[in-house]
C-alpha cells in the first residue's frame, strides 16, 4: 500500500484506535476544489453508498446524518446510519487541504475494507489509501 500524506494517514490511523466498535478507514484525496462545498458533499454521501454496498448494507437502507442540531457534531462530519436502527454504517470528515478536499471515512472492521478501496478508486477516479485498525 502506498501513502500519499503520510501525515494524514497518521492522524486517520489514531482515530481507529480500539475502542467501543473496531474499525478501518479510507483517505480520499480528491480534487474538488474549496469553493465546491455541494460537490464535495455529494460525492461523500456518494462514497457512503460504497461503504453500505461493501458493509453488507443496501444504500436504500440508511440514511445521513449530518448533526445539524447537535453542537457535538462538527459541520464538516457526517454519518450513515441504518434506517432501522439508527446504526453506524460510516463516519466522513471533510477537510481542505492545499486547495481541494480530501474526505476521510471510517467504517467498521468487518466492511470488505479492500473492496472498498478499490471501488472508489474505481468510480470515482480519485487516489484512496486505506488505513487499517488494531
Amino acid at each position: 500500500m502506498s501513502v500519499y500524506d503520510e501525515d494524514l494517514y497518521r492522524r486517520t490511523k489514531a482515530l481507529l484506535e480500539p475502542g467501543d466498535v473496531d474499525l478501518n478507514g479510507a483517505v480520499v484525496h480528491t480534487d474538488i476544489e474549496g469553493q465546491d462545498d455541494l460537490e464535495m458533499t455529494e460525492t461523500a454521501v456518494e462514497i457512503g453508498d460504497v461503504i453500505a454496498r461493501h458493509s453488507g448494507i443496501d444504500p436504500a437502507d440508511h440514511y445521513v446524518y449530518s448533526g445539524t442540531d447537535d453542537p457535538e457534531f462538527a459541520s464538516n462530519q457526517h454519518q450513515g446510519r441504518t434506517l432501522d436502527d439508527d446504526e453506524f454504517v460510516w463516519e466522513s470528515q471533510h477537510l481542505l487541504r492545499e486547495g481541494t478536499f480530501d474526505l476521510v471515512f471510517y467504517y467498521e472492521a468487518d466492511a470488505d475494507h479492500e473492496a472498498i478501496c478499490e471501488t472508489i478508486e474505481s468510480e470515482f477516479g480519485y487516489r484512496v489509501t486505506g488505513v487499517e485498525g488494531e
